[in-house]
């Protein structure tokens, strides 16, 4: 007889019935390795089962849901020779067509016969047809199963995994271990807020009657999450407060030449970020701020602004920043306004020599460099200062939580300046940045040029040719943007390779070069160097170029499949181009065959400069993910909550999490007794309190 397997919370997935070693490998792609793991993959949306409606009843411009089976799937090219699957769909009152372009992965998916739940925008070509409409295969075998729930979960797939698998395996786990999950909440905030129990919010997060009664538990497990992110932004507060730093009063003779030496006026937010520091700085506890800024908005001056108090002061002050293009042209910016105030300042990065490397070592350690400027060499062990009082992370969101931390223990509780030229929601700020001041500039400096922004449809991509060959005869150069460095079988995208052979076709009178992250730095700095010096006209490149490249003479760019990059990342590329006093432009050029939504998205960036309704216009369409960045905050991932559409929640939960920690501030009261016990579990982010 076969023993019996338990399940328990902490059980690999592998023995839930019909699992087993190779679906638990699946499922170990989308982060699912444990029971508790999969009761807490929460279903992306819902299909409720009583709104599937007949073909023959659809309407143009409906959202609608539709089952049906396959009558005919083939994969073809269109006149711009993209690729593009179709399927004929069928159900017992017509058919519709539904397409899918640039997706030659889909080819091999659809079978004549096979049903399909199908999603998405009705429109109208020779009939009615959906363009790239989400879609679930469904199971003949499943097909009573299906037709007895009203409301059906639709979990995040991967290759290998079919809606049923990932269906019933949650199913065992709810019943077999639901019972056994603890409640981590005090009684009181359930009832303040009318949250249901954690086990019902699982329950009816994957087994709804309604969508209401899912509604109803998903907001329950927001919650969690919003309030343990929140608690650990709150003990990190508390920490900081309680910390002493150096306080940098002397403030004159340094700053003051500074700003005499800069061929300019500071805008009105320059200035009052600049006052912020200097309190800050002043104060007895550590500064730990965050300075974000719009593109181009003039944050690196007032950085130096920063460095320059902790030098006036005696002290040290370290740059980090994520890439060495963007290290060089910081020491390209600032070196020579230091060496005009003979201010001692150093470049640290992988690429230079040993015996280079030994000497700038060793004016660190005795003090006799005053700035340093670099990459994450900055963090590497045998890196000693004299007496470091200011640490600054540039684009931190590009570093892991331990490389920060690393740098502020280069020095005895130091200051600490984060900069952002990702412009932040006031909801991503009170989450990824709760425990951080935070001065904004929105301004730029006088004397930049307007950047103009065009769509371009491919079949219209001659003209924009030509007017950016009329631009280059005017001395000016341009950028063109592509997201793939190689061809792939599974995007139908242009490489970069593919993109400089035809620009080189296109332009032979002028000089192309093409830059990207698989180049050695060297080479890359090399290219950088020759473009800036004006012997490159056009630069093929991907997004290595995205952050920090100054080219004051760059006037065009044209971005290649602007549909695969989200707007915040747009509007870091467009934000390299209009430097100098010139009128600069932005060409986005898009398939004929966009989805109407993608279009949409397109179509507000084409229409907006600011950078924080990008932004949030970015973060209601993607979700935080792209600003919060993958597992580089020291915080529990937020995957449940939406920090825009909950923002009510995440507010209710910051202030129960701030108030628990004023009256309990170690934890130890026996009311927060599992409030405890989950921080235990996510006790490396704990450890990271001092850490921005």
């Amino acid at each position: 007889m076969t023993k019996k397997t338990y399940l328990q919370l902490h059980s690999s997935v592998q023995y839930i019935k019909g699992i087993g070693p190779k679906r638990a490998a699946y499922l170990n792609r989308i982060g699912v390795e444990t029971v508790q793991d999969l009761l807490f993959l929460i279903p992306h949306r819902y299909i409720d089962y009583s709104q599937v409606m007949k073909i023959r009843d659809l309407k143009i411009n409906d959202e609608a849901t539709i089952l049906g089976r396959v009558a005919l799937a083939t994969a073809q090219r269109t006149r711009t020779r993209r690729s593009m699957v179709k399927v004929v769909l069928i159900d017992e009152t017509g058919e519709i067509v539904l397409r899918w372009f640039n997706r030659p992965d889909l080819k091999t998916k659809f079978e004549n016969g096979m049903r399909l739940l199908v999603s998405g925008k009705v429109s109208f070509y020779h009939g009615a047809q959906m363009i790239n409409p989400l879609f679930e295969g469904i199971d003949d075998k499943n097909g009573d199963g299906f037709n007895q729930g009203k409301v059906i979960p639709v979990y995040p797939l991967t290759e290998g995994l079919t809606l049923w698998d990932i269906k019933r395996a949650v199913t065992i786990a709810l019943r077999e271990c639901c019972s056994t999950v603890p409640e981590i909440l005090p009684s009181r905030l359930l009832e303040k807020h009318a949250l249901m129990t954690r086990r019902d919010a699982l329950f009816n997060i994957h087994e709804p009657k309604t969508v209401e009664e899912a509604r109803c538990a998903r907001r329950r497990l927001v919650y969690d999450e919003f309030f343990f992110f929140e608690l650990i932004l709150a003990k990190r507060r508390t920490a900081i407060k309680d910390t002493d730093g150096i306080k940098m009063i002397d403030k004159g003779t340094r700053t003051k030449e500074l700003l005499e030496l800069l061929p300019y006026d500071l805008t009105h937010d320059q200035k009052q970020a600049i006052q912020t520091i200097a309190r800050d700085m002043a104060a007895p506890r550590p500064m730990n701020l965050l300075l974000q800024g719009d593109v181009g908005s003039g944050k690196t001056i007032v950085a130096l602004y920063a460095m320059l108090i902790a030098v006036e002061n005696g002290y040290q002050a370290a740059l980090m920043a994520p890439t060495e293009i963007l290290a060089e042209q910081h020491s390209m910016v600032l070196s020579p306004l230091l060496e005009k105030m003979n201010v001692r300042v150093a470049l640290i990065t992988s690429s230079i020599r040993a015996a280079e490397r030994r000497k700038i070592l060793g004016a660190l350690q005795q003090g006799t460099t005053d700035i340093v400027i670099g990459t994450h060499a900055l963090i590497e062990g045998d890196i000693t200062f004299n007496h470091l009082g200011l640490a600054i992370v540039d684009e931190q969101h590009r570093f892991g939580v331990m490389q920060r931390a690393a740098l502020v223990n280069k020095g005895q509780n130091p200051d600490f300046l984060v900069l952002s030229a990702t412009p932040i929601p006031r909801t991503i700020a009170l989450t990824l940045y709760g425990d951080l001041d935070i001065a904004t500039i929105k301004e730029k400096p006088p004397g930049r040029g307007d950047v103009i922004t065009k769509i371009i449809r491919e079949r219209d991509k001659h003209d924009a040719y030509k007017f950016i060959r009329d631009q280059l005869a005017l001395h000016r150069q341009a950028f063109v943007i592509c997201p793939i460095i190689e061809r792939s079988e599974k995007f139908d995208l242009k490489s970069v390779q593919d993109i400089h052979q035809e620009i080189t076709r296109a332009f032979p009178e002028f000089q192309t070069g093409v830059i990207h992250g698989r180049l050695k730095t060297p080479e890359r700095i090399a290219i950088m160097e020759t473009f800036r010096s004006g012997r490159i006209d056009i630069l093929v490149a991907t997004t290595v170029i995205e952050v920090g490249v100054d080219i004051p003479n760059a006037a065009i760019m044209l971005i290649e499949h602007p549909e695969r990059f989200g707007l915040a990342q747009l509007h870091q590329l467009r934000g390299r181009i209009g430097r100098g006093a010139e009128k600069a432009y932005c060409f986005l050029l898009v398939d004929t065959y966009l989805k109407e939504e993608t279009y949409e998205r397109i179509s507000f960036f084409e229409k907006n400069n600011d950078g924080f309704a990008l932004a949030q216009q970015d973060m209601k369409l993607r979700g935080p993910g792209e600003i919060l960045g993958k597992r580089q905050h020291g915080l529990p991932d937020i995957r449940i909550g939406d920090l825009d559409a909950d923002r009510e929640i995440l507010f209710k939960a910051r202030d129960d999490a701030f108030d628990l920690i004023s009256i309990d501030p170690q934890i130890a009261s026996s009311d927060h007794a599992m409030v405890h016990l989950h921080l235990r579990a996510l006790a490396e982010q704990e450890e990271l309190l001092r850490i921005g």
